[in-house]
């Protein structure tokens, strides 16, 4: 299956399950790939073919900014939900990093892959 990514993609939110993190705005850093089949969109040189990966960008920007959450792995699988759920991917994997989270440490965070056969949450 061919990948399309989206690399370092940056959205401030409001993320965590400490109270002084509920009223702060904190970065999160999405990489995104997802299972898609590029032959289409390449053969004919069609963009409406193609995986539309600024709609996508905009779509998960907007959910992070817009959806309050404690946990990185909650917005990980809501992320991998939308996706699988609004664009015609076969599977897409959300490496989510939340920078400067743990002292000493450049971030941490989750990987998650999902597959559009699978059921929400797995």
């Amino acid at each position: 299956m061919d990948k399309v990514f989206v690399q370092g993609l940056e959205v401030l939110t409001t993320i965590g399950a400490y109270e002084w993190e509920k009223g702060i705005r904190q970065k999160l850093r999405f990489d995104l790939e997802m299972g898609y089949d590029i032959r289409p969109a390449a053969l004919g040189d069609d963009l409406d073919k193609a995986l539309d990966y600024a709609a996508l960008s905009k779509k998960v920007t907007h959910h992070a900014e817009q959806n309050h959450v404690e946990l990185v792995e909650t917005m990980a699988e809501q992320i991998a939900q939308l996706i699988l759920t609004e664009f015609s991917v076969h599977s897409v994997k959300v490496r989510l990093t939340k920078p400067g989270a743990v002292a000493n440490a450049a971030g941490v965070g989750v990987e998650i892959e999902r597959f559009a056969h699978d059921g929400p949450m797995g």
